[in-house]
């Protein structure tokens, strides 16, 4: 995956859509993400597996409310994070966010921790994905 950094103004702390990186995870706004998405289904998978992987780390009944298409959803704050997370490929690029960016960025240096390698955090989480006017699955 390329890392491509975004030109940034001073006063600026908005990513742009192809995404800046900071300790070693690409963050990208919802454009970004969506071209993300979009490159890698049009892309498609080598051997059935998935390339880029939607983890919301949002609670079980936010994500029932409405969630990324294709999304696994493993609560950040429940017991069962590691757990939860345990059978993604930890090569594969995940895509993490949660409502609006603050648990699924506590998240990545415990993702970091497990062994995954190519994360994506979404800034401005679903919130900033539904405000951008881009699909949800209920």
């Amino acid at each position: 995956m390329a890392m491509v950094a975004g030109v940034v103004s001073g006063q600026d702390t908005k990513p742009a859509a192809a995404g800046t990186v900071k300790d070693g995870v690409k963050h990208v706004d919802a454009a970004g993400a969506k071209a993300l998405l979009d490159a890698a289904a049009k892309d498609g998978s080598k051997e059935g597996k998935a390339k880029v992987v939607i983890l919301d780390v949002r609670t079980a009944d936010e994500f029932k409310a409405g969630h990324l298409k294709g999304a696994v959803n493993v609560d950040f704050m429940g017991k069962e994070f590691e757990k939860g997370v345990g059978g993604i490929d930890k090569d594969a690029v995940v895509v993490v966010h949660c409502q609006a960016g603050g648990r699924s960025a506590r998240s990545l240096p415990k993702l970091k921790a497990l062994g995954f390698k190519n994360l994506v955090h979404l800034d401005g989480g679903f919130g900033g994905w539904e405000g951008a006017g881009l699909p949800v699955e209920k």
